[in-house]
Protein backbone atom coordinates (compact mmCIF):
# COMPACT_ATOMS: atom_id res chain seq x y z
CA UNK A 1 0.00 0.00 0.00
CA UNK A 2 3.01 2.38 0.86
CA UNK A 3 4.87 1.72 -2.07
CA UNK A 4 2.38 2.07 -4.18
CA UNK A 5 1.10 5.25 -2.67
CA UNK A 6 4.21 6.54 -3.31
CA UNK A 7 4.01 5.35 -6.78
CA UNK A 8 1.04 7.17 -7.74
CA UNK A 9 2.30 10.31 -6.50
CA UNK A 10 5.57 10.36 -8.02
CA UNK A 11 3.85 9.53 -11.29
CA UNK A 12 1.22 11.47 -11.07
CA UNK A 13 4.51 14.75 -10.01
CA UNK A 14 6.01 13.33 -13.44
CA UNK A 15 3.19 13.52 -15.60
CA UNK A 16 2.30 16.77 -14.89
CA UNK A 17 5.87 17.58 -16.65
CA UNK A 18 4.25 16.57 -19.50
CA UNK A 19 0.85 18.25 -18.81
CA UNK A 20 2.34 21.76 -17.84
CA UNK A 21 4.89 21.26 -21.49
CA UNK A 22 1.40 20.46 -23.50
CA UNK A 23 -0.58 23.45 -21.66
CA UNK A 24 1.81 26.00 -22.13
CA UNK A 25 2.81 25.16 -25.62
CA UNK A 26 -1.06 24.64 -26.95
CA UNK A 27 -3.29 26.33 -24.10
CA UNK A 28 -1.10 29.40 -23.02
CA UNK A 29 0.26 30.37 -26.01
CA UNK A 30 -2.94 29.21 -27.58
CA UNK A 31 -6.69 30.16 -27.05
CA UNK A 32 -5.71 31.59 -23.41
CA UNK A 33 -3.10 33.55 -24.11
CA UNK A 34 -5.40 36.82 -22.89
CA UNK A 35 -4.15 35.40 -19.54
CA UNK A 36 -0.70 34.73 -20.45
CA UNK A 37 0.74 37.32 -22.35
CA UNK A 38 1.44 39.47 -19.33
CA UNK A 39 3.80 37.42 -18.41
CA UNK A 40 5.55 37.68 -21.77
CA UNK A 41 5.01 41.55 -22.08
CA UNK A 42 5.66 42.17 -18.64
CA UNK A 43 3.09 44.90 -17.01
CA UNK A 44 3.32 46.86 -13.89
CA UNK A 45 2.39 45.38 -10.45
CA UNK A 46 3.51 42.35 -8.80
CA UNK A 47 0.31 40.15 -9.43
CA UNK A 48 -0.25 39.14 -13.41
CA UNK A 49 -3.09 37.34 -15.09
CA UNK A 50 -0.70 34.87 -15.84
CA UNK A 51 -1.40 33.73 -12.04
CA UNK A 52 -4.73 32.44 -12.46
CA UNK A 53 -3.09 29.32 -14.00
CA UNK A 54 -2.25 28.69 -10.30
CA UNK A 55 -6.03 28.27 -9.80
CA UNK A 56 -6.73 26.51 -12.74
CA UNK A 57 -4.39 23.82 -11.83
CA UNK A 58 -5.03 23.51 -8.56
CA UNK A 59 -8.73 22.13 -9.61
CA UNK A 60 -7.69 18.98 -10.35
CA UNK A 61 -5.67 18.25 -7.50
CA UNK A 62 -8.62 19.69 -5.22
CA UNK A 63 -11.05 17.13 -7.44
CA UNK A 64 -8.54 14.41 -6.46
CA UNK A 65 -7.43 14.96 -2.97
CA UNK A 66 -11.44 15.27 -1.65
CA UNK A 67 -12.61 12.21 -3.95
CA UNK A 68 -9.83 10.02 -2.96
CA UNK A 69 -9.92 11.07 0.51
CA UNK A 70 -13.88 10.43 0.35
CA UNK A 71 -13.45 6.95 -0.84
CA UNK A 72 -9.89 6.26 0.27
CA UNK A 73 -8.48 5.70 -3.07
CA UNK A 74 -5.82 6.27 -5.31
CA UNK A 75 -7.14 9.66 -6.60
CA UNK A 76 -5.53 11.28 -3.38
CA UNK A 77 -1.93 10.53 -4.22
CA UNK A 78 -2.54 11.95 -7.56
CA UNK A 79 -3.57 15.06 -6.08
CA UNK A 80 -0.50 15.14 -3.81
CA UNK A 81 1.50 14.33 -7.17
CA UNK A 82 -0.32 17.72 -8.82
CA UNK A 83 0.23 19.47 -5.24
CA UNK A 84 3.56 18.82 -4.74
CA UNK A 85 4.60 19.47 -8.95
CA UNK A 86 2.83 22.87 -8.30
CA UNK A 87 5.06 23.81 -5.42
CA UNK A 88 7.69 22.62 -7.74
CA UNK A 89 6.64 25.02 -10.13
CA UNK A 90 5.94 27.96 -7.97
CA UNK A 91 9.41 27.23 -6.53
CA UNK A 92 11.60 27.00 -10.01
CA UNK A 93 9.45 29.37 -11.76
CA UNK A 94 8.65 31.85 -9.97
CA UNK A 95 11.32 32.05 -7.15
CA UNK A 96 14.42 30.73 -8.93
CA UNK A 97 14.10 31.66 -12.54
CA UNK A 98 11.80 35.11 -12.28
CA UNK A 99 12.77 35.63 -9.00
CA UNK A 100 9.50 37.56 -8.18
CA UNK A 101 10.57 36.79 -4.45
CA UNK A 102 14.08 37.96 -3.88
CA UNK A 103 14.72 34.72 -1.67
CA UNK A 104 17.30 32.43 -3.46
CA UNK A 105 18.80 35.04 -5.61
CA UNK A 106 22.42 33.46 -5.63
CA UNK A 107 21.73 30.34 -6.65
CA UNK A 108 24.77 29.15 -9.07
CA UNK A 109 25.07 25.32 -10.16
CA UNK A 110 25.10 23.74 -13.80
CA UNK A 111 21.57 23.27 -13.46
CA UNK A 112 20.00 25.92 -12.45
CA UNK A 113 21.87 28.26 -15.09
CA UNK A 114 20.65 25.33 -17.52
CA UNK A 115 16.74 26.29 -16.97
CA UNK A 116 17.27 29.92 -16.31
CA UNK A 117 18.57 30.29 -19.86
CA UNK A 118 15.91 27.31 -21.58
CA UNK A 119 13.65 29.67 -20.20
CA UNK A 120 15.35 32.99 -21.15
CA UNK A 121 15.51 31.74 -24.53
CA UNK A 122 11.39 30.98 -24.13
CA UNK A 123 10.71 34.70 -22.88
CA UNK A 124 12.91 36.30 -26.08
CA UNK A 125 9.45 35.63 -27.78
CA UNK A 126 7.23 38.45 -26.94
CA UNK A 127 4.25 36.86 -28.67
CA UNK A 128 2.26 33.77 -29.07
CA UNK A 129 3.74 32.07 -31.60
CA UNK A 130 7.37 30.78 -32.85
CA UNK A 131 7.98 29.77 -28.99
CA UNK A 132 10.89 27.15 -27.65
CA UNK A 133 11.47 25.77 -24.43
CA UNK A 134 7.90 24.94 -22.93
CA UNK A 135 8.79 22.53 -20.31
CA UNK A 136 10.15 24.05 -16.48
CA UNK A 137 12.02 21.10 -14.86
CA UNK A 138 12.80 19.24 -17.99
CA UNK A 139 15.00 21.41 -20.89
CA UNK A 140 16.81 20.87 -23.87
CA UNK A 141 20.17 19.19 -22.69
CA UNK A 142 22.03 21.58 -24.55
CA UNK A 143 21.16 24.43 -22.03
CA UNK A 144 23.28 22.58 -19.12
CA UNK A 145 25.87 21.40 -21.12
CA UNK A 146 26.66 25.20 -22.39
CA UNK A 147 26.32 26.41 -18.78
CA UNK A 148 28.44 23.72 -17.90
CA UNK A 149 31.11 24.49 -20.64
CA UNK A 150 30.56 28.40 -19.70
CA UNK A 151 31.34 27.83 -16.05
CA UNK A 152 34.79 25.55 -16.82
CA UNK A 153 35.96 28.86 -19.11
Amino acid sequence: MIISSILITFGAYAFMEFVAWFAHKYVMHGFLWYLHKDHHQVEPGFFEKNDAFFFIFAIPSAYCFITGALYHDFRFFIGLGILLYGISYFFVHDVIIHQRFKWFRNWDNTYVRGIRRAHKMHHKHLGKEDGENFGMLIVPFRYFLEQRKNKTN
